[in-house]
């Protein structure tokens, strides 16, 4: 469809919500009325062609006294994979001017469709706003409108007399555009900016699909693949990756069938990404669109697919979907999707922080990869920077990034320019993973710094105002494809070992001087209250005559020996007011030692390295290099090594700013010394400057 078509289409769909809708409604509440009524009238006028014969053939049944199940035939008659089988369509409603008969007569209308477009006006919960719009009058201007001759809501085209096309088709794929545009724009009027619940515009979603396709299109057969789009909002994604793989196959002789899965948990999305199915004529498959939510109620468990893209929401809490599984705390979850047995430990878990799920719908995607097949299964999903380096090692985030680079399945990351959504200008990030690499990208990253690439829009949509444009497409495609051949300056490839480090505690020895004055001993008699302890201690001072002791451990063997004589226990309490009472840290100090003889450590001291996987020797080396010669008395703690992973892309890409030479400095000085001078001489006058 060409763009001024499609302009003139959204404008007019806007203008229906205008004319016939305020007052009667607030703006937020538009969408209530239009989207269905959008997806009602694309129906309606995809069925028109073949009505009459429709309705001749349900009447037939009738006569002959068939009237169950009989949609499957009538939906065979309408060539559609769905029907509606009342005597009228939306053009013989708009002439009704009485508004009982027309409320009537709509409803009739409504309740003709067949069973898979009933799901999808249920979901609108269109129903409730009937009797509204009757009451108001406004419900046949808003038929009228929509059965509007000068535009075609058809996949057909509408030609003129001589045969010559007066009004292009909708297809489908402008068609779920359209949606979303309009969507887009209600948001856009109520201020609905939630960055974690935005719909990707085409130019991203065709740049995953070629991402997805392209790479390994030599290797796609004449067979049946499945897609799977675990966040599908209105089946976006799908589309366009039913389209690609399908273009690739047909151009290198290969027939292949396309099955199409995805779960939604908006009503109104949802009964959005049902039509599109239909629509499309892929009747079957609207049940492989589930309702509810992918994290908490996965509706395809133990399925795998070939192909997997998603836009998963992200900045928002998933606090929800503990309440959803039995209201749970977090660390209770035993999914298996999200705990797993890895490296030794059966509850290695992959739970990012609550406040942000996009993770969970990674983890999701990597549980349904297929493992026996010769492609295997590739993901591509949109993430922001958090995804990249939140969380420290140990923590689920981290622990995902680890499982997935450890099993060598993250191919490439392409971080893509800003403001590139409706709702949101900050950065995204395309995740491109396989479980199936070729040989020479094994144990391989590649980053692909693609932020500079975006063209500018002549006139913003939303937030958005950059757009990925064919010709980028291609170039991004061609840095992939290069590999590590392509620009450095756009493109580096790393070894795994890059992203990971060690986290390692170091380790410093308490060191305690004990100092009996009569402070300190007044201290520990208020703090114990223990006056058998505090006759120890004195008999300890009196004994000894020290006042300042710097070895901790001689002395609470001195003072064991006298509690022992008076028959006195030195539990852990007591232990731990002297300690409290009567010592301070301090470095010339010898180190404290536990029962065991081990060198006590100060936690106060302690400090926590992380060590790059790459430093040659690990950790034991980098503390004998980096930290042995400045802390001699320092040691590392190996039951602490912790493995954590981290991807920085900006670091890798960063180029600083180019400094001025001195030369060109100094001539703008000059030149404002220049400027300076004049002016000081008309201020002051030549005798009065010459002065100065």
């Amino acid at each position: 469809m060409k763009q001024s078509t499609y302009n003139a289409l959204k404008s007019f769909i806007w203008g229906i919500a205008n004319d016939c809708l305020v007052d009667v409604y607030d703006v937020g509440d538009y969408r209530k009325v239009i989207l269905p009524m959008l997806v009602i009238r694309r129906f309606d006028a995809v069925l028109e062609p073949k009505h009459d014969a429709v309705v001749a053939a349900k009447k037939k049944f009738i006569a002959d006294g068939i009237t169950v199940d009989i949609d499957p035939a009538l939906c065979g008659i309408a060539d559609q994979a769905f029907v509606n089988k009342s005597d009228f369509t939306l053009r013989d409603l708009k002439s009704r001017t009485n508004q009982q008969q027309l409320r009537r007569d709509f409803i009739d209308y409504l309740d003709g469709f067949s069973k898979n477009v009933q799901e999808i006006i249920n979901k609108f919960h269109f129903r409730d706003q009937i009797p509204r719009l009757s009451e108001q009058d406004r419900l046949g201007l808003l038929i009228e409108k929509f059965v509007d001759p000068s535009i075609n809501l058809s996949n057909k085209p509408i030609l003129n007399e001589d045969g010559t096309e007066k009004l292009e088709a909708l297809d489908n794929h402008t068609m779920g555009t359209l949606f979303e545009e309009v969507i887009r724009m209600f948001n856009e009027q109520t201020n609905v900016t939630d960055a974690g619940r935005h719909f990707t515009p085409r130019d991203i979603i065709e740049l995953m699909a070629a991402l997805a396709f392209i790479p390994i299109q030599n290797k796609i057969q004449s067979t049946t693949y499945r897609i799977y789009d675990g966040a599908c909002g209105t089946g976006g994604m799908l589309t366009v990756g039913d389209s690609c793989i399908k273009q690739l196959a047909e151009r290198r002789g290969k027939k292949v069938s396309i099955n199409l899965f995805g779960q939604e948990n908006f009503d109104e999305t949802y009964a959005i990404a049902c039509a599109d199915m239909l629509l499309k004529g892929e009747g079957t498959q609207t049940n492989n669109i589930f309702f509810g939510s992918t994290i908490s109620n996965d509706g395809f468990s133990k399925e795998e697919f070939d192909f997997m893209l998603s836009n998963p929401p992200f900045g928002t809490s998933w606090k929800a979907e503990l309440k959803a599984w039995g209201d749970i705390k977090k660390d209770e979850i035993t999914d298996s999707r999200f705990i797993i047995d890895y490296d030794g430990n059966p509850e290695f878990t992959l739970l990012p922080d609550i406040g942000d799920p996009q993770m969970l719908f990674l983890a999701n995607n990597i549980s349904k990869m297929k493992r026996n097949t010769q492609l295997g299964s590739r993901i591509i999903e949109v993430h922001n920077g958090s995804s990249l380096f939140a969380g420290k090692a140990g923590s689920g985030t981290s622990n995902l990034r680890r499982y997935i680079i450890e099993n060598d399945m993250l191919e490439a990351i392409v971080a893509l320019p800003e403001k590139m959504f409706y709702n949101t200008g900050i950065g995204t990030y395309l995740w491109i993973l396989t479980n199936k690499k070729d040989a020479s990208r094994k144990g391989k990253i590649q980053l692909i710094d693609a932020t500079s690439m975006g063209t500018e829009l002549r006139k913003n949509i939303g937030e958005k105002s950059v757009e990925i444009t064919p010709a980028i497409r291609k170039r991004i495609l061609e840095y992939y494809v290069a590999y590590d051949k392509a620009d450095s300056r756009y493109s580096k490839v790393f070894t795994n070992e890059e992203f990971g480090y060690f986290i390692v505690n170091i380790m410093r020895p308490l060191r305690l001087r004990v100092i009996l004055n009569h402070t300190n001993l007044n201290e520990l008699k208020t703090r114990s209250k223990d006056d058998e302890l505090v006759s120890v201690i004195e008999e300890y001072k009196k004994k000894t005559q020290q006042e300042l002791v710097d070895d901790f451990n001689v002395f609470m063997d001195d003072i064991q020996a006298i509690a022992d004589k008076h028959g006195l226990k030195l539990t852990v309490k007591r232990k731990k007011a002297i300690q409290e009472a009567l010592t301070e840290k301090c470095p010339d100090a010898l180190p404290v030692l536990d029962a065991s003889g081990s060198t006590v450590p100060d936690k106060d001291l302690c400090d926590t390295e992380q060590v790059p996987m790459t430093y040659e020797g690990g950790a034991e080396q980098y503390f004998e290099d980096e930290i042995k010669p400045y802390s001699e008395d320092a040691w590392l703690d190996l039951d602490s090594v912790g493995i954590g992973y981290e991807i920085s892309i900006l670091k890798y890409f960063y180029q600083p700013a180019q400094l001025r030479s001195m030369d060109s400095i100094i001539q703008d000085i000059y030149e404002i010394e220049k400027k300076t001078d004049g002016l000081i001489s008309s201020v002051l006058g030549e005798e009065n400057h010459a002065k100065i």
